[in-house]
């Protein structure tokens, strides 16, 4: 936990320094300071990462692996530099164990294709939970209905905790994969993901996790949870769209075919036989997004540069503040109340549509997201069509949350 000062500010961490890092929260909209809050669907980028992403193409730009000449011998130093540091970022094994896609839906999708339709079969069984995005549901169910195998969903409580009980119970010899969220991007909830993976492994099982809107908010270590795949978003870390990662563990890398062909991804071709390449190049068919790929090695150089103790404290007085402010508010019910929370203030109004929410917030130039957050099986679990979430990263202010409380009174006076 980071050192607080006596007026309670985390020692260290000056968040007006770092909000001036953000071109685009310098801005107005409609007239008004932005405030932008949709922090979970996708992050602001800072200068340096811009940057990178314009160098890149304006000084680098070549293709990666394949050129003898200047340009492509640095543009594979610098995308081979970006995985190195993604292996350093997640304490990987090393960089093989670290394959580029284009970010969790489509990490998921790979490992649902390679290993899934490789170690599944008919009858058995993969274990999600019911706050999942449906990235980490429909290619599932796509498995298993092609296997015939069977997708079972672990139920949550009224604060939106995983029961553990009962995904004990799940597990047992037909259970070939647990495939859990690690942080909800509808509700905020923290999963106790190392009992998880503990318990999982008792059985033999491998066990994915999906570290979209974890990696913005908390260290993760993939050796020290011991689960067997993660995946990532670029864009949610700061980073460009286009781009993220899968860590896999090298044994189940190996084991598993390859997900696309074509270039990169092999040793040599024949019409009568193809030898594939190496790890990870073996999933990674064709040209590279290598300009975002550099860029996203910029991004964790910076929010490691920042510190996530400080950056977990920070946003830690946020959530709470929010959760605070926005209690006050009658007729307002907070969906997602879990003991261990990230920073995501989920809401509804009594008789008021989460669209006319967000449309009344964006004229104050409010930015949050409203809808159901590609978690409809969720919504449903809380008898609920859609939420307003607010969504908080290491550059929102208390002032900001104010200005979030303001406009729901002001949506509230417009509907009275």
């Amino acid at each position: 936990m980071a050192v607080t000062n006596s007026n309670g500010a985390i020692r260290g961490f000056d968040v007006q320094a770092i909000r001036r890092d953000f071109p685009i929260l310098q801005q107005q909209v409609h007239g008004k300071p932005l405030v932008y809050l949709d922090n979970a669907a996708t992050s602001q980028k800072p200068k340096v990462v811009i940057d990178a992403l314009v160098n890149y193409y304006t000084a680098v730009n070549a293709n990666v692996h394949r050129g003898v000449h200047y340009l492509s011998q640095e543009a594979t130093a610098d995308y081979e530099g970006a995985r190195t540091r993604v292996k350093k970022f997640l304490n990987a094994v090393d960089e093989s164990e670290i394959v580029f896609v284009r970010g969790t839906t489509e990490g998921i999708n790979l490992v649902a294709q390679s290993f899934g339709r490789t170690n599944v079969g008919e009858g058995d069984e993969v274990i999600i939970s019911a706050m999942e995005h449906h990235s980490n549901i429909v290619p599932w169910q796509i498995l298993c209905e092609e296997k015939k195998a069977r997708l079972r969903i672990v139920p949550i409580n009224d604060d939106g905790e995983l029961l553990m009980d009962e995904y004990e119970k799940m597990l047992g010899p037909k259970t070939k994969l647990v495939s859990i969220v690690h942080v909800s991007n509808s509700l905020g909830t923290i999963n106790s993901v190392e009992q998880i993976i503990a318990m999982a492994h008792s059985h033999g099982v491998p066990v994915l996790l999906d570290g979209a809107q974890a990696v913005p908010h908390t260290k993760v270590d993939v050796q020290a949870l011991d689960c067997d795949f993660y995946v990532f978003s670029g864009h949610k870390l700061f980073g460009p769209t286009g781009i993220g990662a899968l860590y896999g563990k090298r044994a189940l890398l190996e084991a598993m075919p390859p997900y696309q062909g074509g270039g990169d991804m092999i040793r040599s071709v024949t019409f009568e036989k193809t030898l594939y390449n190496d790890l990870p190049y073996k999933f990674e068919a064709g040209t590279p997004n290598i300009a975002d790929t550099i860029a996203l090695g910029t991004a964790i150089d910076y929010v490691t540069s920042i510190g996530y103790d400080k950056i977990a404290s920070y946003e830690h007085e946020l959530l709470q503040y929010g959760t605070e402010r926005l209690s006050e508010i009658k007729d307002l019910r907070l969906i997602g109340t879990a003991k261990e929370k990230a920073s995501i203030l989920a809401f509804v109004l009594d008789g008021i549509h989460p669209h006319d929410i967000g449309t009344i917030l964006d004229t104050e130039g409010i930015a949050i997201r409203t809808g159901h957050h590609c978690t409809q099986p969720l919504m449903d679990r809380f008898g609920v069509p859609a939420t307003a979430r607010a969504s908080l990263a290491f550059y929102n202010t208390k002032e900001e949350i104010d200005a979030l409380v303001e406009g729901v009174q002001e949506v509230l006076g417009i509907f009275s």
